[in-house]
């Protein structure tokens, strides 16, 4: 086992080990960058955002009524 890690073993296994965490953070990285997030307002349909912003205060009657008229 003395004669496998003398000298230059060690500085491959580092090595090896180092790149290897490298590959995997970047891997890690690009799945976090790409993967969908699930937010309520992703998951709701049209009408349920024109609701909750009606009853928000964001838009009139009118403007609802108008929005919900052209989406359906």
């Amino acid at each position: 086992m003395g004669y496998l890690f003398n000298g230059m073993g060690w500085w491959m296994v580092f090595g090896i080990l180092f790149w290897g965490g490298i590959i995997w953070l970047i891997v890690w990285a690009v799945k976090k960058a790409t993967e969908h997030k699930s937010s309520d307002a992703m998951n709701q349909n049209a009408i349920d955002i024109v609701k909750s912003r009606y009853a928000r205060g964001e838009i009139t009657k009118n403007q609802f009524e108008q929005i919900k008229k052209e989406l359906s």
